[in-house]
C-alpha cells in the first residue's frame, strides 16, 4: 500500500468550520474546479486578494487529466502559493479545502482521503435511495477515520459535466432529508433545487425572453430548500451546477468562431438569495471553463501568428481571476470571510 498523506500535512483544512461560519455568516463558501495550472493560479488569486476562503474541486475526470499524485504536490503549492501571495500583498492567509467532486466509488473516495484531500464527495444520487445511503455511509466512516468531511448527495441534477450526465433532474425529496443524513453521517448535503451541470442547463422552450431577448430559465425551487431547511435547520446544504453562463462570455466565444447555441444558466440573483439560507457552498465550473475559452479565442482571432502559450494563457488567467473575484464579491458573499 502507498504511504498514506494527511491534508493536514499538506496544509488543507476540511469543510467544517468554513461551513459552520458560511451558515452563520449568510454566505456561499466559493467551491471552483480546476484542471490546470492557469485556473489554479487565477482561483488562489483571486480569493487572497478578495480574502475569501475557498475550496478546490476536483472532478473523477480532471484527476485523471492531471493525475492522482500530481493533485497532492498541486494541493500543498496551492497553500504555499497562496500564503506566498499573502504575505507579498499584507494581506491574511486563507483557508483552503481540497474536494472531490462529484465521486462515483467508495475506491475513488478512499483513494483521495489517502492521498491528501481534505474533503471527499460521494454521489450515490444515481442509485436507489438504500444504496445511496450504504455507499455514502461507508465513504463516511472512512473518511472520518482521518477527519476529512464528507458531502452527499439526494436528487439528480440534470445536464453533462465531465462523467457526470443525467437526461432529467429529480427534485430532491424533502421528507428523505432527515433519515439520510442521520443514517449516513455526511456533513453536507447536495440537493436538486432547479440548478443543472453544464453550459446548456435548459431548453429554450423552458425559458422566457427578457426585453434584450435573453433566455431567462424557470425559478429556483426555494420552496423544495425552505422546506428541506425546517427539516435540518443549520444543517450546510450544497449547490452544483450553479454556474450563471454570462452572455458576454458566450458571445465572445461565438463572436470569434465558437458555436454554443442555446446557453442558459442560473441567474446570479438566484444564487445570491439561496446563499442567504443554509446553502454554505456553490460550485461553479462552466463559467471558469466559458471565460477562459472566450479569452483564447478572442486572442488568436485578434493575434492569430501567436504560439507561445504565455500570450493566450495569460489574458484567460486575468479573464478568471476577473470572474472569481466578481462571484465572490457580488454573488456568493464570502469576500472579507477568510
Amino acid at each position: 500500500m502507498a504511504e498514506r498523506t494527511h491534508y493536514k500535512d499538506l496544509g488543507l483544512v476540511n469543510t467544517r468550520e468554513m461551513f459552520a461560519r458560511a451558515v452563520k455568516g449568510g454566505y456561499a463558501v466559493p467551491a471552483y474546479n480546476f484542471n490546470n495550472m492557469e485556473q489554479l493560479q487565477a482561483i488562489i488569486t483571486a480569493c487572497v486578494e478578495t480574502q475569501s476562503p475557498v475550496i478546490l474541486q476536483v472532478s473523477s475526470g480532471a484527476r485523471k487529466y492531471a493525475n492522482q499524485t500530481l493533485l497532492k504536490y498541486l494541493g500543498q503549492g496551492a497553500v504555499e502559493m497562496m500564503k506566498a501571495m499573502a504575505a507579498e500583498k499584507g494581506l491574511r492567509e486563507i483557508p483552503i479545502a481540497l474536494h472531490l467532486d462529484h465521486g462515483d466509488t467508495f475506491e475513488l473516495a478512499q483513494s483521495c482521503v489517502d492521498t491528501g484531500f481534505s474533503s471527499v464527495m460521494i454521489d450515490g444520487s444515481h442509485h436507489p435511495y438504500e444504496e445511496n445511503v450504504r455507499l455514502t455511509k461507508q465513504v463516511v466512516e472512512y473518511a472520518h477515520r482521518f477527519d476529512v468531511t464528507v458531502e452527499g448527495e439526494l436528487g439528480v441534477l440534470a445536464g453533462i459535466e465531465d462523467d457526470v450526465s443525467a437526461e432529467k433532474s429529480h427534485y430532491t425529496k424533502p421528507e428523505e432529508v432527515e433519515d439520510f443524513v442521520s443514517k449516513t453521517g455526511v456533513d453536507s448535503l447536495a440537493i436538486s433545487i432547479g440548478t443543472s451541470h453544464g453550459a446548456n442547463k435548459f431548453k429554450p422552450e423552458q425559458c422566457t425572453r427578457n426585453k434584450d431577448g435573453i433566455f431567462i430559465p424557470p425559478p429556483l425551487r426555494f420552496d423544495i430548500l425552505r422546506e428541506i431547511e425546517k427539516r435540518i435547520p443549520g444543517f450546510p446544504i450544497v449547490l452544483h451546477g450553479s454556474s450563471s453562463v454570462p452572455v458576454e462570455a458566450v458571445r465572445m466565444i461565438n463572436e470569434n468562431g465558437g458555436a454554443l447555441k442555446d446557453s442558459v444558466g442560473i441567474p446570479e440573483e438566484q444564487i445570491r438569495e439561496a446563499t442567504q439560507s443554509a446553502v454554505c457552498k456553490v460550485n461553479i465550473d462552466s463559467d471558469g471553463r466559458l471565460w477562459m475559452t472566450a479569452a483564447i479565442r478572442k486572442h488568436f482571432r485578434e493575434k492569430p501568428a501567436d504560439f507561445d502559450p504565455r500570450k493566450y494563457l495569460g489574458p484567460a488567467r486575468q479573464a478568471l481571476i476577473d470572474m472569481y473575484k466578481h462571484k465572490n464579491e457580488n454573488v456568493l458573499g464570502s469576500a472579507g470571510k477568510a
